[in-house]
């Protein structure tokens, strides 16, 4: 179990995917996504999200992202934040958006 204090230093964001590129020196099969969080600025991702998701669907869809990660480098490009998803049967992420537009930058509470 977390306290409601550990719960309060996850800062997740609503963030509008801006671009999408293949990840070619990843491990595993990866997108990398430039974000749009509003206020907050752009910030880069990368995300295993290939299976469910190509390039062209992306660019434009809500998402909800973890944004206070310190980047972590994988390959030669360093991940400002963490895309949120659910793994499904099979082990792929499906992505977590908002069912209706909201503003870039929003927080998840």
């Amino acid at each position: 179990m977390i306290s409601w204090s550990d719960f309060e230093k996850i800062d997740i964001r609503i963030g509008t995917i801006m671009k999408a590129a293949v990840f070619i020196k990843a491990r595993q099969p990866a997108y990398q996504l430039t974000i749009d969080f509003g206020p907050l600025g752009i910030k880069k991702s990368s995300a295993q999200i290939t299976h469910h998701y190509a390039i062209d669907e992306l660019v434009g869809l809500q998402i909800i992202a973890v944004v206070n990660f310190p980047p972590k480098q994988i390959a030669n490009f360093f991940s400002e934040c963490l895309v949120l998803g659910v793994y499904d049967e099979q082990n792929q992420v499906v992505l977590l958006r908002p069912d209706k537009k909201v503003n870039n930058g929003d927080k998840i509470g």
